[in-house]
């Protein structure tokens, strides 16, 4: 997708962002937000949601762990004194231990569990001779269980799967184990945490899965899209090569054959004169030798590809067929053509004018149907100044084309530093695109010729 496409893409996913808003979704926004955040994985030693862009999509799970907290801490410790009969120092030690911790689960998960489930397993130990045990949740009461889940949700959302199944191993290893200490008449909960507990491991262990499938996935792309890129210069290089080939070939051939028959052409040449000659024509046969062998690897193995390129390279004095052919495509396309445009470039700049002409109305016929379209071509003070400006499409009109390479101006900005010109591409207030370049007529790395006497 060329940059014209990206900024049309991205303007249109906003809106289909804001019509699927105004339309009421499936899925409200807040909760579409959430969502994503959910999924979105952090890093070792980050907060949860620590890569959210909003402040308080981060703050978020210290609010929420620290709701529990300042809840279960009272509870657990009247429950523990009134229900079970704990005395008071014992409760509130094992109130403490079991529910401040939570927050440190936000960070560092792992060691919170560690400091809670040896809580909760020392506090199941106490109950068993507690006095009033019988009748009530063991090993693990109501409030532990709740407790317990919150760790578990924030232990699914950071760590990775075999830290989860050792997690839920060990738990229901630990139930187990205290099972056999039983006092009379509990109610057991181990089965209920361990069920509960795998729930939830489970669903939050997915999220976090697909968070990270999703990293990797915009990563590869990050990735592709950087080879893209570069494969597709590589690409408009290697064409350019190709046609600055039969540009400079043409030259060297008549250099050549003019120094061959310059002997002949002029009658009276001295020996040394004839023998210069001789040199320059040699010179420009293994001049044009070497770059033949050089374009073959260029050129490619393809018959095909070597076929079409027999054919003589296009200039400005073909612009007028281009949009002709363009035109006849559905595309209004106006043409204003200086007059002696054509014969006034040389054959680098001459080419490069039409591959920028040919290119933006292609962009134009991909990315903007049936919007209006003017090219102008005219030389003023030494240089080509080539201009395509193009208004909105056509209402209602969608893109015949959306698999393009995406870097339709690389090779546009390849051929006017080639050249050593400006360009200037960009949208305009409308919804238009325009594309202006530039063209000495002259190239500036060329030295200037000096005078005889070598000023």
């Amino acid at each position: 997708m060329s940059d014209r496409a990206r900024t049309r893409t991205s303007g249109r996913t906003r809106e289909r962002i804001r019509t699927s808003s105004a339309a009421g979704g499936r899925v409200p926004g807040a909760l579409a937000r959430l969502a994503v955040v959910l999924r979105t994985p952090a890093g070792a030693a980050q907060p949860l949601f620590a890569q959210s862009p909003k402040r308080w999509q981060r703050a978020m799970p210290f609010v929420v762990v620290g709701i529990f907290v300042v809840t279960l801490l009272p509870v657990t410790i009247a429950v523990l004194a009134n229900g079970y009969g704990v005395g008071g120092g014992w409760a509130g030690a094992l109130g403490v231990a079991q529910t401040v911790p939570l927050l440190l689960a936000v960070t560092r998960p792992v060691h919170a569990w560690v400091v809670v489930l040896t809580a909760d397993t020392v506090a199941a130990v106490l109950l068993i001779g507690a006095d009033k045990v019988a009748g009530h949740s063991w090993p693990w009461p109501p409030m532990t269980i709740v407790g317990y889940l919150v760790l578990m949700a924030a232990l699914g959302l950071r760590e990775s799967v075999r830290t989860l199944v050792g997690v839920w191993l060990v738990t229901g290893a630990i139930g187990t184990v205290l099972g056999f200490s039983q006092p009379a008449g509990v109610m057991n909960t181990t089965a209920l945490l361990f069920v509960l507990g795998g729930v939830v491991l489970a669903l939050t262990g997915a999220l976090r899965g697909l968070g990270d499938a999703q990293q990797r996935v915009a990563e590869q792309e990050s990735i592709s899209e950087a080879e893209r890129a570069r494969r597709t210069l590589l690409e408009e290089r290697a064409r350019i090569a190709r046609e600055l080939h039969d540009v400079v070939a043409h030259h060297m051939s008549v250099i050549t054959v003019q120094a061959d028959s310059a002997p002949y052409r002029v009658p009276g040449m001295s020996e040394p004169v004839r023998e210069e000659f001789a040199a320059i024509a040699a010179s420009a046969r293994e001049s044009l030798g070497e770059m033949r062998r050089l374009l073959t690897v260029l050129r490619g193995d393809g018959a095909n590809g070597a076929d079409g390129e027999r054919a003589p390279q296009p200039g400005i004095d073909r612009l007028q067929q281009l949009v002709e052919a363009t035109v006849r495509a559905g595309q209004p396309v106006e043409l204003s053509l200086a007059a002696g445009a054509a014969g006034a470039a040389p054959p680098a700049v001459d080419l490069s004018a039409y591959r920028i002409v040919q290119e933006a109305l292609a962009n134009v016929v991909r990315h903007a149907p049936g919007a209006p379209t003017r090219v102008s071509v005219t030389v003023d003070e030494g240089e080509v100044l080539v201009l395509v400006v193009n208004g909105p499409a056509r209402d209602a009109v969608v893109e015949v084309e959306t698999s393009g390479t995406g870097h339709g101006l690389v090779g546009m900005r390849e051929r006017v530093r080639l050249t050593g010109g400006t360009l200037d591409t960009g949208p305009l207030p409308d919804g238009g695109f325009r594309v202006a370049a530039r063209l000495p007529l002259n190239d500036p790395t060329e030295p200037t010729p000096m005078n005889e006497d070598g000023s």
